[in-house]
């Protein structure tokens, strides 16, 4: 496999996911920002960090994107154009 390809597409996740937050979440006055993308070696998983402000709200936060988890990996699906779309899982970057 190609020795950057999964940094590349770690960093077109990151763009594509923090536009996607951005636009259909409200997080009621807290800052969540996307602090790290892993892609798997094998393309099929991507572990999402999140960085959320202020610390307290972070399980709230947390939970409220968890949630939504398919609709967001659905909107990613369609905005991305390669093939596999690594599954999301988001993970509390501390």
């Amino acid at each position: 496999m190609r020795p950057f390809r999964n940094l590349k597409i770690g960093g077109v996740i990151e763009t594509e996911l923090s536009e996607i937050l951005l636009r259909e979440f409200d997080f009621g006055g807290a800052l969540v920002t996307i602090t790290g993308v892993e892609v798997g070696e094998d393309l099929l998983q991507a572990k999402v960090k999140l960085g959320i402000i202020p610390y307290e709200r972070g399980p709230e936060v947390f939970q409220m994107i968890q949630r939504r988890r398919g609709e967001v990996q659905f909107k990613l699906i369609k905005k991305l154009r390669f093939k596999p779309i690594p599954h999301i899982e988001f993970a509390i970057d501390h």
